[in-house]
C-alpha cells in the first residue's frame, strides 16, 4: 500500500478486501435470488446489490488519496521552509 504508517496500511488493505468481498457477495446473492424469476431482473438486482460495496471501496480509496495528499503537502512544506530559510540567510 502507499501509506506511510504500516498499521494503517494494513487496516486499510484489510477493509478494502472486505469491501471488494461485499461487492462480489452482493452481486452473487442478488443474482442467484432473482435468477429463477427473470434474467434481466437478476442482472438489475445484481447491480443494485453491488452498490454498498462499491461505495465502501470509493470511500476507502478517497481516504488513501487524502492521506497521500497530506504526506505530499508535508514534504512540500518542509522544502518551502528550507527555501525560505536559504533566501533569508542570503540577504
Amino acid at each position: 500500500m502507499r501509506l506511510q504508517n504500516p498499521f494503517l496500511s494494513f487496516v486499510v488493505n484489510f477493509l478494502l478486501g472486505i469491501a471488494w468481498a461485499m461487492v462480489l457477495l452482493g452481486a452473487v446473492t442478488s443474482f442467484t435470488a432473482f435468477f429463477p424469476e427473470n434474467l434481466i431482473l437478476a442482472f438489475l438486482f445484481a447491480c443494485i446489490g453491488m452498490i454498498p460495496g462499491f461505495v465502501s471501496v470509493l470511500l476507502l480509496e478517497h481516504f488513501i488519496s487524502a492521506q497521500e495528499r497530506l504526506t505530499e503537502a508535508k514534504k512540500q512544506t518542509i522544502l518551502l521552509e528550507k527555501l525560505l530559510e536559504y533566501h533569508t540567510v542570503e540577504k
